[in-house]
């Protein structure tokens, strides 16, 4: 991710990789795209994932702001890569079979958290505690 300057402020520059994989994190992750424009995200998950023999580090991302193409419902799934200085940048993964692989994991690992959340759950509602959350892929998420 570049430096870019705005007109009414200056970006920091920051490694992309200590935001996604900071769990206390909870603000929005903020991109500048080609053109300048800058587009806020909710991050939903990290996801490891293996192509073609090779591990990547892709990561789904809910717009916050409108983007055509987009519904309001939708997240996009971004590769972790590296520009040609070596600093982390994301991409749009651009192969659908992919980015539906990486979904799809994203499902199993919430599944998967959620099933381990029940009996954990029902001990809390023993105590008449009514709240819970989900781990997946190091981010807590409020359960459905």
């Amino acid at each position: 991710m570049e430096e870019k300057k705005t007109q009414n402020e200056d970006l920091k520059q920051i490694d992309i990789l200590d935001v996604l994989l900071d769990q206390d994190n909870k603000d929005p992750i903020v991109l500048v795209d080609e053109n300048g424009k800058q587009l806020t995200f909710e991050q939903v998950a990290v996801i490891p994932h293996e192509v073609r023999k090779e591990k990547r580090l892709y990561c789904v991302l809910k717009p916050l702001d409108k983007i055509d193409g987009i519904a309001d419902d939708e997240a996009i799934v971004f590769v972790v890569d590296q520009d040609k200085d070596g600093n982390s940048i994301i991409k749009v993964e651009e192969d659908e079979e992919v980015a539906i692989a990486v979904f799809d994991k994203y499902y199993d690992l919430l599944e998967e958290a959620q099933k381990e959340e029940k009996p954990a759950t029902k001990k809390l509602a023993a105590k008449k505690t009514t709240s819970s959350t989900a781990k997946v892929a190091g981010k807590s998420k409020p359960k459905k």
